[in-house]
């Protein structure tokens, strides 16, 4: 097997091309993966654990080392060896934001200078979770300059939809907006959470094969017809038959259907309409750029702002806000998140 070593990068590289590049067999000298979000530190750790080096060499030729239990001066000087009977050997810190000294300057000291000169047959690896390297520091610069960096971020709710499609468009499988809408509403920004999730639908599929309400309802256990998105279309038409029911299935199993999640979707839903209403290009496209969303939903939100004049979705916000507050404990007295549900969702369509 070819071995193809890379020891300089670029600033910082976006996960998916470190991982198209070491599935493709090429691993550079030093990977340093930082951020809040962990999903993609753990998908390139897991695969440079299971594959960089035959299974057989691992004994030898692989080491994980945890944060907590070493200093930098041991994570080097495991660095520094040579692989036996072998290419190459593997080094892994996970936990990294907890080495001994990775804050201190002798600690920084010993990581930049192994940057300047690393060992060509050394494959170190830093799983950074949850937290960042200071960018004012020299440590910073060095792992811009000399090691392939990493930093990632949570997404922005804005972001997660695209993100999903993407997602499930590359594992061959296609998803409509109404299922993605569900996935976004429920699981939020949890890209593991996500990840999981869309897996269970897609193993019970064949390339070509899409997503629908009705499988998420299956595998994921969200209801189709009984969800804060039909709750959500149900208040914005006026139908109030639709939505007594639904509040009734959340309010039968409160701890299934909290509150707070409903009321946060509801705000980004009525936030749309106030930029709907604050928006000068009204047309499709403009109103697309403008709230995010794809131009055949633009429509909904169209019909809805002429059924919401700016200061009645103004109230809903008040509304909102005071039942988010409440349902923190703020002035809410005996009222039960079910009492409370109800409340809202009487004053938002009445």
């Amino acid at each position: 097997m070819e071995y193809v070593y890379l020891t300089t990068s670029p600033m910082s590289l976006h996960p998916d091309q470190v991982l198209r590049e070491i599935k493709s067999g090429k691993y550079q000298s030093v990977y340093f993966l930082q951020g809040e979000e962990p999903f993609y530190i753990d998908q390139i750790v897991d695969f440079i654990e299971d594959n960089c080096i035959p299974e057989a060499e691992k004994g030898f030729n692989q080491t994980i080392m945890y944060g907590k239990d070493v200093t930098m001066a041991q994570v080097i000087t495991n660095a520094r060896r040579f692989p036996m009977m072998a290419e190459r050997q593997v080094v892994i810190v996970k936990e990294a934001k907890d080495i001994q000294d990775i804050n201190k300057e002798e600690g920084q000291k010993l990581l930049m200078d192994y940057l300047e000169k690393p060992v060509p047959s050394t494959v170190l690896v830093f799983g950074h979770k949850h937290k960042k390297v200071d960018g004012r520091k020299p440590l910073s610069k060095a792992l811009s300059k000399h090691a392939t960096l990493i930093t990632t971020a949570k997404l922005r709710e804005h972001e997660v939809p695209g993100w999903i499609e993407q997602y499930v468009k590359g594992k061959g499988i296609a998803i409509g907006y109404e299922s993605v809408q569900l996935l976004t509403e429920y699981l939020g920004n949890n890209l593991e959470r996500l990840s999981n999730e869309i897996s269970k639908i897609t193993i019970n599929l064949k390339k070509g094969e899409e997503i629908t309400p009705q499988l998420i309802q299956k595998y994921v256990g969200i209801n189709k017809d009984y969800n804060v998105f039909e709750l959500q279309k149900a208040i914005s038409q006026g139908n109030v038959l639709k939505a007594n029911q639904i509040v009734n299935y959340f309010a039968a199993n409160i701890k299934a259907n909290p509150i707070i999640p409903t009321i946060a979707v509801l705000f980004s839903y009525y936030s749309k309409l106030l930029l709907v209403h604050g928006t000068k290009d009204k047309s499709d496209g403009g109103l697309a750029r403008a709230l995010k969303l794809p131009p055949f939903v633009v429509k909904e939100y169209k019909m809805a702002a002429n059924r919401y004049s700016l200061g009645k979705v103004i109230q809903c916000i008040a509304v909102l806000r005071d039942a988010d507050l409440k349902s923190k404990g703020v002035e809410s007295g005996s009222m039960s998140q079910e009492d409370l549900l109800k409340e809202m969702v009487f004053k938002l369509m009445h």
